[in-house]
């Protein structure tokens, strides 16, 4: 039975680097299906090296991703996608420039097949304060930022380490319960956008982490209760940006927890599933001994 769909979305002001994410995700998609959806092709410029074949509805992406326009019918370009054969792994959408991304999403869990796997906000280090103090911008900026589960802090190559810090702590007091990430030319590796991946039964992370970045798969996890577990890892302080992973509860049910920032969402897995969970972090901030205490059955 095919599991639902992830779908992420992803938000930010114009000019926040929306577009030069979404080329360094396609070009790393290694083997993963990603379709990615916005409003007009304009809005997206993909690199032209990257397209196999255009037309008016759908881009074909080498390696088997697509870029699908779906003007003002999101709900009908979803669904159409579900009906693809294969299907595609992840969903992105793009959310235009001035869109709230959580009344985007709220739209998701309407949607049989597919599930929320987050809502990232990328925020320009040069321009993000000053934005978000503009009497016109400022309302906009701020409910953007406060709507993200994961904040991509960009442009990190162009202001000083002291300011990188000094807009990292700033994003952290507009969104405690987010998690900041930071980069340049939009070089994150895909698990930390999509989350981790299920890999012929085994989670692996994604093959392109970079240094600044480290996972651990934690498989020795006894019978739990799945939501206190997975609210235990997301609000538990111990680092984790991404996790999913499965496990099973008392009475042998497997489930499917999810992790973005210190959002959580559990679901029952829809067939027996290996028993393990990958948690995606920051190189030297993920807690990986706090992590298997808590797998090990102190937080379930």
């Amino acid at each position: 039975m095919r599991q639902d769909i992830p779908v992420i979305v992803i938000g930010g002001y114009l000019g926040a680097g929306k577009t030069t994410l979404l080329n360094h995700l396609l070009r790393h998609a290694d083997g993963r299906k990603i379709a990615i959806l916005v409003n007009e092709f304009g809005d997206l410029p993909i690199d032209a090296d990257l397209i196999e074949a255009k037309d008016d509805e759908m881009i074909a992406i080498s390696g088997g991703c697509i870029c699908c326009s779906f003007g003002s019918d999101m709900t009908a370009a979803l669904i159409k996608l579900a009906q693809l054969d294969p299907a595609p792994d992840y969903v992105v959408i793009e959310a235009s420039g001035v869109a709230m991304p959580a009344a985007v999403a709220a739209s998701i869990s309407f949607l049989d097949g597919f599930n929320l796997g987050g809502v990232v906000v990328l925020a320009d280090s040069e321009r993000i304060r000053a934005q978000a103090a503009d009497e016109y911008l400022g309302d906009t900026m701020l409910r953007q930022i406060s709507d993200a589960d994961l904040i991509v802090q960009t442009k990190i190559d162009l202001i000083s380490s002291d300011v990188v810090q000094d807009v990292r702590d700033w994003l952290g007091s507009a969104n405690p319960k987010a998690q900041v990430v930071a980069t340049a030319q939009g070089r994150l590796p895909p698990a930390v956008i999509l989350g981790v991946e299920m890999v012929a039964g085994q989670p692996q992370a994604s093959a392109h982490a970079d240094a600044g970045y480290e996972s651990r798969v934690f498989s020795e996890i006894p019978p739990c209760d799945p939501i206190k577990l997975a609210k235990a890892l997301a609000t538990g302080a111990v680092g984790i940006i991404r996790a999913k992973g499965f496990v099973a509860d008392q009475a042998g049910q497997n489930w499917l927890i999810q992790i973005v920032g210190e959002r959580f969402d559990v679901t029952l897995a829809k067939a027996k599933e290996h028993i393990a969970v990958v948690c995606i972090g920051r190189k030297g901030a993920l807690e990986t001994g706090a992590i298997g205490v808590m797998f090990a059955g102190d937080a379930g």
